[in-house]
């Protein structure tokens, strides 16, 4: 049960507007089971990790699953996202 790197690390936005890399299976699944919640989307990041940690997917595709679940939950920095050097809140889209 080896976790494996990410090809690109994913980062999500925890507490107030910070962000946190998470660059293994085992950080994505991790990050999801502490996550409080228990939708759909988090279940499915949850499943894919676990199938990625025992070999039955590759860990871009539990990857691609947990993105989907941070976008819905709008907690993913997306590419290009800078994060706040000072305050305490995220950075709003136009």
């Amino acid at each position: 049960m080896l976790s494996k790197p990410f090809d690109k690390p994913v980062r999500v936005w925890v507490g107030l507007g910070f962000p946190r890399q998470l660059n293994t299976v085992v950080d994505a699944y991790q990050f999801a089971v502490d996550w409080c919640g228990n939708s759909p989307e988090q279940k499915a990041a949850i499943r894919a990790c676990k199938a990625a940690l025992v070999g039955d997917v590759d860990a871009e595709t539990a990857r691609g699953v947990f993105v989907a679940f941070a976008r819905r939950k709008d907690i993913l920095v997306e590419d290009g996202e800078i994060p706040p050097v000072i305050g305490n809140s995220r950075p709003t889209h136009a």
